[in-house]
């Protein structure tokens, strides 16, 4: 017996058509809430390809920005592992994730005593 369920995302948008609000929610378990940046890729298998839809809100600042990007590469690290197994594959995406991390800030060097 198969189940459906659905995930809605409603955008708010100004007069000159930008994100001012994102509001989600999730027919699965009746959760939902408000996020300031939406992440969607889609795989093609018949065109061998993928599609991606990225929104932000305006209000969105570049610290926050730079993280939600380090959360989703620590996520695409995690998911290359569950999907494939590829451990050594999933570990290059990791360090690259904390390399990213070190030069945009979110991280920074121990400080030597």
């Amino acid at each position: 017996m198969s189940k459906e369920s659905e995930i809605h995302i409603t955008v708010e948008l100004d007069e000159n058509k930008l994100p001012v609000k994102m509001n989600w929610n999730s027919s699965e378990n009746n959760e939902s809430g408000e996020c300031k940046s939406f992440f969607l890729a889609l795989w093609d298998g018949k065109e061998q390809s993928s599609l991606h839809l990225n929104l932000w809100t305006k209000d969105m600042n570049i610290e926050e920005m730079r993280q939600f990007i380090h959360q989703m590469l620590l996520n695409q690290s995690d998911m290359l592992k569950k999907a494939t197994g590829d451990e050594a594959l999933a570990a290059s995406l990791y360090d690259y994730s904390h390399q990213y991390a070190m030069k945009s800030g979110i991280l920074k060097e121990p400080t030597k005593s």
